[in-house]
């Protein structure tokens, strides 16, 4: 049936026998909830930035700047904003082009000093989405359903006046979908700001109630459903100069998407990715910012099942008219290099694993560097690539997880990096000789702490898919014993919860229920990330199917264990994970005893047109397929303990999902256990969060018995 690997990895030097001494301090669950904040995650060097003059910058503890050179010279403080301002004690969003020239935000204020000259504009306490120019000298902004735009010069100026709160400019559209992040965009010249914008008005409304008014007040929120009516995406310009708005004459039908909008290196053109609402049809189009007219297709897709543009075009600006761009088109994300005239020039990569993001192009040395998994999709990894010889090179060598910010001038590298046995390390590498400088090394911040050890497992399904898997075992752990065992679940696309980095990517939460005297298991199945188009499609239009055989494959390795207490196995996950959780519970009500789901997707047609549409098509195309993932279909199946949990305010899985539970529930006589989150969304966070995983960790250590 399966094959399994099986390798054993200490987190922490000597910790098992050490775990038995008395000065060693037992994480609470206030601790593992807000380690970060105590200090029990890995220090890093976090918002190092480079200059433009390829200099080192980071804000320090006293709110000064500091440089340093990649050769690994001492820090020199070199920057104060209070010099410019008393009241200038806190900034954010801060940037150094070179030593004369800086930007901040501080008390609601944009300010620029080059060469001694200070200039500071001001806006809105409540505005969003702020988005400064490439020149660094004009912002753009969001407030309410409106865009604006100020400088040192001019006054305010509304962009758009949408009267109707359906309406919406400046925003990230099509509820953050298809890799959008952002609403505002502007041309490389800044003399233009393009921005998305969206009509709701044809999106039903959706109750969310706010109990701190008195009486209760409902507060009404856009939500489309799958297979109802969606919100109408268009991309506008607005020119600083002429102070007049355009808007793309893109012909598509009104509820298909328009994403991945990028400029031209010489902001007379924009390009945009259109995607039809089945999702099965991608058209990259190329249009005239003077006039917003279409000038020329570039290529197009299709898929049977989806096609998910998730990433921009990157122009090569020395040839203006070519480009690279990011495809999946043959079963891996790959880079493919183009002419604005739709010609494939060549593809330019042809890996069997996933590349992530494109860091740069440098065109002296026509070379791209980029991220990607490499053979181990665990990792993440720092590659080149030569546009004319395809000769690919891996930059960084060291196994993990690197999060790197590549030089203006392409030759050093930030490589910020840990693995399951390495806490986190900052070093320079040099992309000329490939010499590296560590100039920054966190400890252990768990060395005084009572904490076991993980295993990072290897399975594989029928069909010969490999699947990766952590253990966690107790810091006392005895092979004699028998362990109850918590499988933490997701499920889902764009997620992965097994990776080579600090703890194998297991929340500190985790190693707390493991010194309460279980296991903890996780493993990413079918439909889960960063394993190429045919692992993650294989959940197409049957959710809940493929991902429920791979979790218990995961459970028929932990009963293979002679250490394993198989009649005392518990699930817990949220959102898709949730889904998970619940589906498991029912649809294999004999495999686990008690659940935890939270934030919990019951039914597909109440969730969003984006997400659900692309994996399930719509309710009418997919009648079966949304009949048999409803899990309002099992509830007469539960055997054991099941607790669901919500945020009243949820504006991600709405919280009908959850009630229409409790409602069957209740119909079919069926015992459960639910609990609200009052005001809280998607996710309950902050301080709220510790409540939380009380609750949940409690009602598993609680309930966790065979069912009689």
């Amino acid at each position: 049936m399966y094959k399994i690997y099986l390798i054993l990895v200490i987190i922490i030097s000597s910790i098992s026998f050490k775990a038995q001494e008395s000065n060693l301090k037992e994480l609470t669950i206030e601790d593992a909830v807000l380690g970060y904040y105590k200090g029990l995650y890995p220090r890093s060097m976090n918002g190092i930035k480079w200059t433009d003059n390829n200099l080192l910058a980071i804000k320090n503890n006293k709110n000064k700047i500091e440089i340093f050179k990649p050769t690994g010279s001492k820090r020199k403080n070199f920057l104060s904003p209070t010099s410019i301002d008393s009241s200038y004690k806190y900034i954010s969003n801060w940037n150094i082009e070179n030593k004369n020239h800086w930007t901040f935000f501080s008390n609601s204020s944009f300010i620029e000093t080059n060469n001694g000259n200070v200039t500071k504009i001001k806006f809105s306490e409540k505005a969003q989405n702020i988005s400064i120019s490439p020149n660094k000298n004009q912002i753009a902004y969001t407030l309410d359903n409106n865009l604006f735009f100020a400088n040192s010069t001019d006054s305010i100026i509304a962009i758009t006046k949408n009267e109707s709160k359906e309406i919406i400019s400046g925003q990230a559209i099509h509820r953050f979908e298809f890799g959008i992040s952002k609403g505002i965009f502007w041309s490389p010249n800044s003399s233009k700001i393009a921005f998305y914008e969206k009509d709701e008005s044809d999106v039903a409304d959706y109750p969310l109630l706010d109990i701190n008014k008195t009486p209760g007040k409902l507060k009404s929120i856009k939500y489309p459903m799958a297979g109802q009516n969606s919100e109408y995406g268009k991309v506008g310009i607005y020119d600083l100069k002429s102070k007049k708005t355009i808007y793309l004459n893109v012909k598509n039908n009104k509820d298909d998407y328009v994403t991945n909008l990028t400029w031209g290196p010489d902001s007379k053109y924009i390009y945009i990715a259109e995607l039809n609402r089945d999702q099965n049809h991608l058209k990259w189009n190329k249009f005239s910012s003077e006039n917003g007219e279409f000038i020329n297709n570039l290529y197009e897709e299709k898929n049977d099942k989806w096609v998910e543009p998730e990433f921009p075009l990157y122009f090569l600006n020395k040839q203006k008219s070519e480009f690279v761009t990011l495809s999946e088109r043959d079963g891996f994300m790959n880079i493919y290099h183009y002419n604005v005239k739709g010609e494939l020039i060549k593809q330019i990569t042809n890996n069997k694993w996933v590349v992530t993001s494109i860091l740069g192009i440098d065109e002296e040395t026509n070379t791209i560097y980029y991220t990607g998994t490499g053979k181990d999709p665990r990792e993440m990894h720092v590659f080149s690539v030569n546009i004319k010889t395809l000769i690919t090179k891996k930059i960084t060598k060291e196994n993990g997880i690197h999060r790197v910010k590549i030089s203006p001038n392409y030759k050093y590298l930030i490589d910020q990096y840990s693995s399951i046995n390495e806490p986190a390390i900052t070093q320079i590498i040099s992309l000329s000789n490939d010499k590296t400088i560590v100039i920054d090394k966190s400890n252990n911040p768990l060395e005084n702490h009572s904490i076991g050890s993980c295993s990072m497992i290897e399975l594989e399904t029928e069909k010969n898919w490999k699947l990766y898997g952590r253990l966690i075992k107790p810091s006392n752990f005895n092979p004699n014993k028998k362990y109850p065992v918590l499988v933490y679940v997701y499920g889902g696309p764009h997620a992965q919860l097994v990776t080579n980095n600090w703890l194998g990517g297991a929340s500190l939460w985790m190693h707390w229920m493991a010194e309460q005297g279980y296991l903890v298991f996780t493993l990413d199945g079918r439909g889960s990330a960063n394993r190429g188009f045919d692992f993650e499609s294989s959940i197409h239009r049957q959710l809940g199917t493929v991902e429920i055989e791979d979790q218990l494959i995961g459970v028929n390795y932990l009963k293979s264990l002679n250490y394993v207490d198989s009649s005392r196995l518990a699930v817990h996950g949220w959102s898709y994970g949730g889904f998970m959780t619940t589906s498991l519970m029912t649809r294999t009500p004999d495999v686990f005893t008690t659940g935890v789901g939270g934030g919990p997707v019951i039914d597909w047609k109440w969730y969003e047109i984006m997400y659900g549409e692309r994996y399930m098509d719509t309710p009418d195309q997919n009648p079966e397929g949304y009949n048999k993932a409803s899990l309002l279909n099992y509830v007469k199946n539960l055997k054991g303990k099941l607790l669901l949990i919500h945020g009243t305010n949820d504006d991600v899985v709405v919280m009908q999902h959850n009630l229409a539970y409790v409602q069957e529930c209740v119909k079919k006589g069926i015992q459960m256990d639910f609990f609200p989150y009052p005001m809280h969304p998607h996710n309950v966070r902050g301080k709220d969060r510790v409540h939380l995983m009380t609750k949940v960790l409690n009602y598993i250590i609680d309930n966790n018995y065979p069912v009689e």
